[in-house]
């Protein structure tokens, strides 16, 4: 089958594609052939290891000294079940799926072989694969922070960064419980964001959103480069900032602040389950959410998918198709 491999770190030319073994599913396993992928920014920090200096040695240790312990990028894919193991019992061959491999990676490629207990659900009829494909991750994390928001209808809700793969995601879900939205992006994206829900939008090219005034119940803020402080300012009295991608700093100071002030600071990172995504593709059925794809790219231009990502500044996903 053809895999792209990245056998070291380094700029999107490290990516190779290759033909590879075909991987066998063992008894609890099941064999999907992919039809669909994407690129995430993690995809891009991975290959790239651009890590801040105080995660350096552990993202190390814990993805591979010279060059990834798992060269098979990717961590979201959707696809059909060519084969599945003798222990399997809630999918079948045939099954249209998507879900997501997480750490594990290994999307970029023809083929996969995951558990059945993986982060793993049937595909919605009313999705393309590329747009499935996108959903396990952008929506899984979207959906875990704004969770830990605890929105109540008719709460304002701001979200920084609402034009990426999980920002579209939260301005949807947050949208879905009632909030009133704002989303923070570039002039760009303004009317996309717009499109999915957000009744108000900032430029954040032209404006700071932490020096107009006004104030949310919650913040959900997956850039993390706004000034704490002022994003502190912004919040009502108990309400909630919540950081996808905080920095050293911010984790330093979000428990103390926590302890001293009736506005808390939540952090950490996902946790990805199956009953989530499935809570998501409910969704998706009743037309509640949609993917929002910028561009599409067949396997074999990877290296330019990962060079578009790296831009920072893509609307919504980006999909890498097998076909």
């Amino acid at each position: 089958m053809k895999a792209v491999l990245c056998t070291k770190y380094g700029s999107p030319d490290v990516l190779q594609l290759e033909e590879v073994e075909k991987p066998t599913p063992k008894d609890n396993e099941l064999l999907i052939r992919i039809l669909a992928s994407s690129v995430t920014a993690g995809d891009c920090e991975i290959r790239s290891f651009k890590m801040p200096g105080w995660l350096w040695l552990p993202a190390r240790i814990g993805f591979g000294i010279r060059g990834p312990r798992n060269k098979i990028l990717g961590q979201e894919l959707a696809g059909e079940i060519e084969s599945v193991g003798k222990n399997v019992e809630r999918f079948r061959k045939g099954d249209q799926v998507f879900g997501r491999t997480g750490f594990g990676f290994g999307a970029h490629a023809e083929y996969i072989c995951l558990s059945e207990d993986d982060v793993l659900t049937s595909k919605p009829s009313n999705m393309s694969y590329e747009e499935a494909a996108t959903v396990p991750f952008g929506g899984l994390d979207a959906l875990h922070f704004i969770r830990k928001g605890n929105i109540q209808s008719g709460q304002k809700v701001l979200i920084n960064g609402a034009s990426g793969s999980i920002g579209t995601f939260a301005v949807q879900i947050a949208k879905y419980l009632g909030a009133e939205v704002t989303g923070v992006c570039s002039t760009s994206n303004l009317d996309m964001v717009s499109s999915i829900g957000a009744e108000h939008v900032i430029d954040y090219t032209k404006d700071d959103f932490t020096k107009k005034g006004h104030t949310y119940d919650v913040i959900f803020d997956i850039i993390c480069q706004s000034s704490f402080s002022n994003s502190l300012r912004s919040l009502k009295e108990n309400g909630l900032y919540i950081l996808a991608n905080p920095g050293l700093l911010q984790m330093a100071r979000g428990p103390l602040n926590s302890t001293r002030s009736s506005k808390k600071v939540i952090m950490g990172a996902a946790s990805p389950k199956r009953e989530d995504l499935i809570f998501l593709k409910e969704l998706i059925k009743n037309g509640k959410i949609k993917t929002v794809i910028d561009r599409c790219y067949t396997l074999e231009k990877i290296a330019e998918a990962h060079r578009y990502v790296e831009k920072g500044h893509k609307k919504g996903n980006v999909v890498i198709t097998m076909t």
